[in-house]
């Protein structure tokens, strides 16, 4: 499966990224590899291979969901550069539409 050039702008766009014509071809060229690599897997018979969802042996380790005191909304709010109505401030990152 060929990931496009037009692919790679579409994605950029949806991710507010913008790449050079040189990055894009670039780009394009090492997603296609890793999608043939990834479609290559399919190829590997795993009859009898038991399922696994964790190769390591790792133990939850619980704690006791105790409720304790926040930190000082004055003091976190120090470094913030604009805040209004007791939230920080920060650019749209949205269009409009």
């Amino acid at each position: 499966m060929e990931i496009t050039e037009k692919d790679v702008k579409h994605v950029a766009n949806l991710s507010k990224l913008a790449f050079d014509e040189t990055e894009t071809t670039a780009f394009a060229g090492t997603l296609t590899k890793i999608v043939e690599m990834f479609l290559k897997l399919e190829e590997v018979d795993t009859t009898g291979v038991p399922v696994t969802s964790n190769v390591a042996d790792n133990v939850n380790a619980w704690r006791e969901d105790v409720a304790v005191a926040g930190w000082d909304r004055e003091a976190l709010f120090k470094n913030v550069p604009e805040a209004e109505d007791g939230f920080i401030k920060v650019p749209a990152i949205m269009e409009d539409n």
